[in-house]
């Protein structure tokens, strides 16, 4: 489990994922190898303050993605604003399963942020600066998160050994952005 304060090591990302049923292959180099024997399933458990929508679904089995589980995410994780839809990214939600099996929790994430359309991306621009004017939220690409049970640094922690994406803590926010794009960190 991890704590404040305590530094992933290697032997530790791959306990994380022997001991889950997420596997890590083809997106996280370095760790398919350890990962082959971790299980044959990936799977996500979310809920929404702001909809009230919990999933909690099997997305990847044997290798494959689900055709109908990646349907479902991509409704759960639409613009609750404007109720547009648009297709999550497989290698986010790789990412957000991966860092919370590592996390090694039963708690579902709150989902605060995923799919962002561009008004509404525009309307937050307008609101803070802490807002990216070509922001992943509207690719598609990224989620901001909160677990109650875990500090914004250790969500971050686990986030960043995937070492596949960004990863952003907000700590007065209470939350943790994760995407697919540049490995990169940022915030407190």
């Amino acid at each position: 489990m991890l704590h404040t304060g305590t530094n992933v090591t290697r032997r530790a990302l791959l306990g994380a994922f022997a001991a889950t049923a997420v596997s890590a292959a083809p997106f996280f180099p370095g760790v398919t190898a350890y990962a082959r024997g971790a299980g044959d399933i990936r799977k996500i458990n979310f809920y929404s303050g702001r909809t009230g929508e919990k999933i909690n679904i099997i997305y990847w089995v044997d290798g494959k993605y689900i055709k109908e589980s990646m349907a479902e995410i991509n409704h759960f994780f639409r613009d609750w604003r404007n109720n547009k839809v648009h297709s999550i990214d497989a290698r986010t939600i790789d990412i957000l399963a991966a860092a919370h099996g590592l996390l090694r929790v039963d708690e579902p994430y709150m989902l605060l942020s995923g799919y962002r359309s561009p008004e509404t991306n525009a309307m937050l621009r307008a609101r803070s600066s802490g807002v990216a004017r070509n922001s992943l939220h509207m690719q598609g690409e990224a989620a901001d998160v909160r677990l109650q049970s875990r500090s914004v640094s250790q969500i971050a922690q686990a986030a960043a050994s995937c070492k596949a994406g960004g990863v952003g803590r907000y700590s007065r926010s209470n939350f943790v952005h994760m995407d697919c794009g540049v490995v990169r960190s940022w915030g407190r």
